[in-house]
């Protein structure tokens, strides 16, 4: 199990490697969403970041924006929440297509990686990431 700094470490490398700016700001958003383990809302965020500052809502939404196009994190649009992007063991950034299954039940969203290409786009249509939102119940709220 990857610890939240090297996940942190390994997405500063990632920024870096690719001429982007892992500022304190997103750091610290791209952190809270990673010690979190499932999906937030803005509004958590941005009341997690107060007591060390004055982050206004502007502030936290850019992080969000800037981490979501980096393939960072994720917005879980049925739940209008974010969630740190965790690619395998590597904690890799998603580059792709992700899949969220999201339990209807308890709220848990569990990320997959598609290994296999959209198949019917737009004649001259490219895909810079996709993420795709499956509804059902978990395995522990199942049964």
């Amino acid at each position: 199990m990857t610890s939240a700094i090297q996940t942190l470490d390994a997405a500063e490398r990632f920024c870096t490697e690719r001429g982007l700016s892992l500022t304190p700001m997103r750091r610290r958003v791209l952190e809270l969403l990673v010690e979190a383990g499932g999906p937030v809302k803005a509004y958590d965020l941005l009341s997690a970041l107060k007591p060390g500052g004055a982050a206004q809502p502007p502030t936290v939404y850019r992080a969000l924006d800037f981490l979501t196009r980096a393939g960072l994190a994720h917005k879980v649009e049925a739940l209008n929440a974010y969630t740190a992007c965790l690619n395998g063991d590597e904690h890799d950034p998603c580059t792709g297509s992700a899949e969220l299954f999201i339990c209807e039940a308890c709220g848990s969203v569990d990320e997959r990686h598609m290994h296999r290409p959209v198949m019917d786009t737009p004649e001259g249509f490219v895909i810079t990431r996709s993420v795709v939102e499956h509804y059902g119940q978990c395995r522990n709220c199942v049964s």
